[in-house]
Parts: C-alpha cells; sequence; structure tokens
C-alpha cells in the first residue's frame, strides 16, 4: 500500500495545493458515503428477505431462526472448512500479499490511514476469527464473506483507482466473488435444511431473530437518515465553494455541448432536468438558456462536456492512427510491388 499524498508542495503552490486537499477529502467523504450505501444495501435485501420468507410461511419465530446469524447445526462448521479452503486459493495468489497482513501505517508512512479506514481488516485476522473457540469466532460463512470483501473494500477506498494496490484488490474481488458465487449453493442448501430442522422441531425455536431482524430495520432506517443529511452537507459545501461562471466560460459551455455525440447531448440534457423538473428533454429542439441555470447545474454540466469531449478526442484519436498505419501498409505494399516489377524489366 502506497502512501495517498506525495512530497510537500513548495509555498509557492499553497493555494492550488489547498484546493487539491479539499477536492481529495470531498472525494474520500464521497466514497466513504457510498460504502456506507453499500452496507445498508445488503442490510435492506436481508430484513425484506426475511419478512419474505415470513409472509410465505418460511420464517418467523421458527423458520426465522436459522438464517444469515442463527445458530447453525454441524453442517456450518463443515462448510467453513470448505470455505478455508476457497480462501486459501485466494491468499495464495500472487497480488495476495498486501492483504494478508494487517497493514503496518508506521513502516508505510501512512498516519492518516486510520483515520479513513475505520474498519480494517486483513486475512490473517480472518483466520485467527475463524480458529477461535469462543463466542467471538465467527457463526456462519456469511460473515466470513462479510470481512473478506472489507479487505478489498478497504485498499479500493484508501487508494485510488490508478494505484497498484487497487488494482489488485479490485482483481483478487472478482476472483473471489467467482469462487463464492459458485460456493453460494452449499450455503444456501445448508440455511435451506437447517431452517426445516427448526420448523420440525429439531431446533430450538429462536424468537429473537425477529426481534434482531427489527432492531437492523431500525439501525438501518436511522443510518439512511444520516448519509441524507450527510449528502446535503456536501452539497451545500459543493454550492457554496463554486465561483460564479464567467459569460465566457458560459459561451465555451456552449459551443462545447453543440460538439457533443448525441447519446452525451441526452446525458448533459439530463443533468440540467435534474435541478429544473420542468426542463423538457425528449422534445425536437431544447432552448438552453445558460444564464437561467444554476451554477451547480453550470460546473457539473462543464466538467461532463470536458470528459465527454475528450473521450470523444481519444476515439477519433485512435482511428486516424488506425488510418494512419493502414496507408502505410499500402504503400509499403506498393513500393515493394513497384520494386519487382523494376527488377524483372530486361
Amino acid at each position: 500500500m502506497t502512501p495517498a499524498n506525495g512530497a510537500p508542495a513548495p509555498a509557492a503552490e499553497a493555494a492550488p495545493q489547498e484546493v487539491e486537499s479539499e477536492a481529495v477529502a470531498f472525494r474520500r467523504q464521497v466514497d466513504d458515503l457510498v460504502s456506507k450505501t453499500d452496507v445498508l444495501e445488503r442490510r435492506v435485501k436481508e430484513v425484506v428477505d426475511f419478512y419474505d420468507g415470513k409472509k410465505h410461511g418460511s420464517g418467523g419465530r421458527k423458520g426465522g431462526g436459522g438464517g444469515r446469524h442463527g445458530a447453525y447445526s454441524r453442517g456450518m462448521p463443515d462448510l467453513m472448512r470448505q470455505f478455508g479452503v476457497l480462501l486459501k486459493e485466494i491468499t495464495s495468489h500472487k497480488d495476495a500479499w498486501p492483504f494478508l497482513e494487517p497493514v503496518d501505517v508506521v513502516n508505510l508512512h501512512i498516519p492518516d490511514y486510520h483515520k479513513i479506514i475505520t474498519q480494517p481488516m486483513d486475512f490473517s485476522t480472518i483466520q485467527k476469527k475463524m480458529e477461535r473457540k469462543d463466542g467471538t469466532c465467527y457463526t456462519n460463512v456469511r460473515e466470513i464473506c462479510s470481512d473478506v470483501r472489507l479487505i478489498f473494500a478497504n485498499a479500493m477506498k484508501y487508494n485510488d483507482d490508478q494505484n497498484i494496490i487497487h488494482l489488485m484488490a479490485k482483481s483478487l474481488l472478482e476472483k473471489f466473488e467467482e469462487k463464492w458465487l459458485h460456493f453460494l449453493p452449499k450455503v444456501e442448501s445448508e440455511e435451506k435444511r437447517q431452517k426445516e430442522e427448526e420448523s420440525k422441531g429439531v431446533a430450538a425455536t429462536n424468537t429473537s431473530r425477529e426481534v434482531a431482524i427489527a432492531k437492523l430495520a431500525k439501525d438501518t432506517d436511522d443510518e439512511l437518515n444520516q448519509i441524507n443529511r450527510k449528502l446535503e452537507e456536501l452539497r451545500k459545501m459543493v454550492v457554496h465553494r463554486c465561483r460564479k461562471m464567467t459569460t465566457d466560460e458560459k459561451r465555451k459551455l456552449g459551443a462545447g455541448l453543440c460538439h457533443l455525440s448525441p447519446d452525451d447531448l441526452n446525458k448533459a440534457l439530463e443533468i440540467v432536468a435534474q435541478d429544473n423538473p420542468s426542463f423538457q428533454t425528449k422534445a425536437e429542439e431544447v432552448d438552453l438558456d445558460m444564464d437561467a441555470q444554476s451554477e451547480t447545474t453550470l460546473w457539473r454540466l462543464k466538467f461532463f462536456v470536458r470528459e465527454a469531449l475528450e473521450r470523444q478526442a481519444n476515439v477519433a484519436s485512435g482511428k486516424m492512427d488506425e488510418n494512419a498505419k493502414r496507408k502505410r501498409e499500402i504503400c509499403n505494399a506498393l513500393a515493394k510491388t513497384a520494386s519487382k516489377r523494376i527488377k524483372k524489366q530486361p
């Protein structure tokens, strides 16, 4: 893992560095909110699955006790051993070395790591928890799976998407998800068997499951409200930091819109509609008054148009390179043919 920032900038670049730091801090806040929403999505699905099962008679007081966090019978420890083999395949990969042990923030000179990563995780910690015999051990395979995902999510969150550690984490996560997809039917089969045992009275009725789900639903709702408040704060901060766009910048922005591809132009109009619901994006002719748009919309359009035009330029450059290469090949072929003809002349 590499430090997020390089050497300190000279004093003359203090202002740009300050702006860049604000941008990095803002991006990390957004990444943190995205990570939290991913967790909340899984929680919501768990709540929905539970009440769907209860609605169809497979959940509730009896069926609900054997869910993801219930007390599993003899089948689950066997699944954990099998899952251990899957983990060994992942940890034996050549790109797994950064994730085997806890991040050494001292030797890596990354003092901000624990401020950004609030739930550190690594494979050695997972292994130790799997081997524990007390109440702090894993109770089911899904918990281990969640911690494996956390390892790679942390690495991708702390390192930007061009960093080698980020790319290694992304690649290994894809490999793990592929293996998990093949392993999942075994987990679901064991969970189903456990529920059937409980429904027959083999396992004790677990009423605490419904209580836990109700608490999970309430906590999730509270966290969603917190995220909404945080998003609103970030929106206000961005609006506050946006300077007013000059007339010349608006003119250039309008010219840039005219050079967008049809698909990108539709996306740009959707950006306008987000801040102005009455704006008609599907009309045959669209009259876009730059002076009537909010500063937030203008700056969002500016960044979008710049990226879209850069993409179009790269594509065009690639085609030109291909055309030039093809022309060179044709010229070389003609030259060789002409040379052969000259040699054949008496």
